[in-house]
């Protein structure tokens, strides 16, 4: 399982199994965004104020489901041993059918390899769904026409990394989950004036009080993960939208290698996008072995 192979220690060793695990990392930033603020016709207004942070936090996931589509960008960044892997994607999620299409480059090294072994790999297909992830081009011995489905209730993180994207409502959820939140103050994000919050989101909590789409890959991370402590920053714009939102697992290390730690950003812009995600038929997915490394 993932976390396993997060602990299996050293820094070439920690991205091998990255790889395998289909576990893929990208740098935290800002991108660019719709330029939109609130609401045209200034219904559904949600002041955005210092002295109710769990509230807002907590309503976060909601307001998305009333926003509809959205597109995002992501970036998770997995260090282990003096070694770094950065991973970026882009796409599209649907907050009410908990739907989205990710496009998903790896990283390459010096050698000009990408993170599973592979020169020239190309992007991969991500499709998120309630329980699933499905991806294509995943390499590793997988024919280029098939896909790959991992039941997410059963990975031990609860696909929090293992895909290198964290599904954008697990990512909203887990704030359902906040406590010891500080109020950061004002900034803007790709021109939107947004209130930032920084806290500490309790995996458990958040499984509990979760969606019923989200709560058996919530309640799985909860389970595997060593920590149940996940430090956030998470940015709402005037109508509680959430805008950008960062957390930071850790992965405790056995006596054989270093913590490793993961940074995992994602982006929210371009609200009341339609978003239409196909899942692929039976026959398209592959079954066989996939290599390891």
């Amino acid at each position: 399982m993932v976390v396993q192979q997060y602990r299996d220690g050293g820094g070439a060793r920690a991205v091998r199994a990255l790889a395998a695990a289909g576990v893929i990392a990208v740098t935290a930033g800002c991108f660019g965004g719709d330029g939109g603020g609130g609401a045209g016709d200034g219904s559904g207004q949600r002041a955005v104020a210092a002295d109710r942070p769990l509230d807002l936090l907590g309503q976060a996931a909601d307001v998305l489901v009333e926003a509809g589509g959205a597109e995002t960008r992501t970036s998770m960044e997995t260090a282990a041993g003096g070694t770094r892997v950065t991973i970026r994607g882009q796409g599209a999620y649907d907050f009410r059918k908990q739907t989205g299409r990710l496009r998903v480059v790896l990283p390459k090294d010096a050698a000009g390899k990408d993170a599973a072994g592979a020169g020239g790999h190309r992007p991969i297909t991500e499709l998120l769904a309630p329980g699933a992830l499905y991806m294509k081009n995943r390499g590793a011995g997988v024919p280029d026409d098939k896909w790959v489905r991992i039941d997410t209730t059963g990975l031990k993180d609860g696909n929090l990394v293992t895909g290198g994207v964290t599904d954008p409502m697990a990512a909203a959820e887990l704030l359902r989950g906040a406590a010891d939140v500080t109020y950061a103050g004002k900034t803007e994000l790709a021109g939107v004036t947004v209130h930032h919050y920084r806290g500490v989101a309790d995996l458990g909590r958040a499984a509990r009080a979760a969606s019923p789409q989200s709560r058996g890959a919530l309640s799985a991370a909860a389970k595997g993960f060593s920590k149940d402590a996940v430090p956030f920053d998470a940015y709402l714009d005037e109508d509680g939208r959430l805008r950008k939102v960062r957390h930071r697992f850790t992965f405790s290390s056995d006596a054989r290698g270093p913590e490793v730690s993961v940074v995992s950003t994602l982006l929210l812009y371009g609200f009341g996008l339609p978003v239409t995600v196909t899942l692929p038929d039976e026959d398209a997915i592959y079954t066989g072995e996939i290599r390891q490394g």
